[in-house]
């Protein structure tokens, strides 16, 4: 089977994939710009979702699977390549990764886009129950419940975890998305780590936030991030882009990950940090402590409460002087989930195009 995947490169879809390439389910690569334009991150926009391509393309694929990359194309364009896939008999599936879109600040347009693909498609898939009772409640469609594949590698997930000589707490604010808020969250943590013996708190920031020509340009909050490395407690780190192995690094560093998100729906970073032994801590919004285990504390557009963070943070230190291991994926559990999860996604494509 051939599928059409938007977009096909990124690592949650690459691993939907039988271990070791050897899968009846082939995906066809995303197509590049010519003119070598990106988007803000530096993605691709995804040319499968341009009018005119499924029609130039359409004997090319069997199912056409949506996971994300839509956050700028508008609902009538949406529409015209739902109509393309109708007219040339190709199914459309579509994984609801997110419910509310981390990069916009309103939810009217994701929603508006979002209706135009979950009404349109033949098959729903999403990566927890809670997702799943909300796409249920709002437009009356099933899903698929199918978990978020491991994000490292073998290897990586088998490495040796350096034992933590301090008990490191990590903020990463990466480009200020607009889903994030990491003031609060900082100011609560300076005050909840100083009270805790042989504990750090390390932030981290792109350097693109400090250039004027940015599209991610915020110097005010980028000068109150680096303000906070005047406690001796604290380290404030700004730097371009990581590597993927810089990135692991860098999270294998922490004792606990706090995500300082005011909404959203689920988290690729939490399940890098579960291949990696770092425990993480989650705001209570969307559906982060449904993926894997992990601490939970009050945080969502409109509420935040320092004390539900501050026992998050305290019961992490608890097991960390005890001596007990964060949540880990084993390499075992982590590969016989991909290959159910490529079983499942077989059937699927299968079952559209019955």
């Amino acid at each position: 089977m051939r599928v059409a995947s938007v977009p096909a490169s990124h690592v949650y879809v690459r691993h939907l994939s039988e271990p070791g390439g050897i899968d009846s389910v082939v995906r066809l690569a995303d197509p590049a710009p010519a003119d070598g334009r990106t988007v803000p991150g530096g993605w691709w926009p995804p040319l499968m979702l341009e009018p005119g391509w499924v029609s130039d393309n359409h004997d090319k694929f069997d199912v056409f699977h949506v996971h994300f990359g839509f956050d700028a194309i508008e609902p009538a364009v949406l529409t015209a390549v739902v109509q393309e896939l109708r007219t040339h008999g190709k199914p459309l599936v579509y994984t609801v990764h997110d419910l509310r879109n981390p990069h916009h600040c309103q939810s009217e347009a994701h929603a508006e886009q979002q209706g135009v693909l979950v009404t349109a498609a033949d098959e729903l898939v999403t990566l927890t129950p809670g997702a799943a009772q909300i796409i249920w409640g709002r437009w009356g469609r099933k899903c698929y419940v199918l978990p978020h594949p491991h994000v490292l590698g073998s290897d990586r997930i088998e490495q040796t975890r350096r034992a933590d000589d301090h008990f490191v707490v990590g903020v990463h604010a990466k480009s200020l998305r607009a889903n994030m808020d990491p003031l609060p969250v900082v100011d609560a943590l300076v005050d909840i780590v100083s009270a805790l013996p042989n504990a750090l708190l390390q932030i981290d920031v792109h350097d693109e936030i400090f250039d004027p020509a940015n599209h991610w340009y915020a110097p005010r909050t980028g000068a109150s991030l680096l303000d906070y490395d005047r406690h001796d407690h604290v380290r404030v780190q700004v730097h371009p882009y990581f590597s993927d192995n810089q990135l692991w690094d860098y999270l294998a560093s922490l004792t606990v990950s706090v995500l300082p998100y005011r909404f959203g729906s689920h988290s690729g970073w939490l399940e890098a940090c579960f291949d990696l032994g770092t425990a993480v801590i989650v705001p209570g919004c969307g559906f982060y402590d449904q993926q894997r285990p992990c601490g939970v504390f009050e945080f969502s557009e409109s509420h935040f409460d320092a004390e539900s963070l501050c026992r998050a943070v305290d019961d992490e230190y608890r097991r960390w002087v005890l001596g007990t291991p964060a949540s880990r994926a084993t390499w075992a559990q982590r590969r016989t989930e991909r290959v159910q999860l490529a079983a499942a996604h077989r059937h699927l494509y299968q079952a559209v195009l019955a």
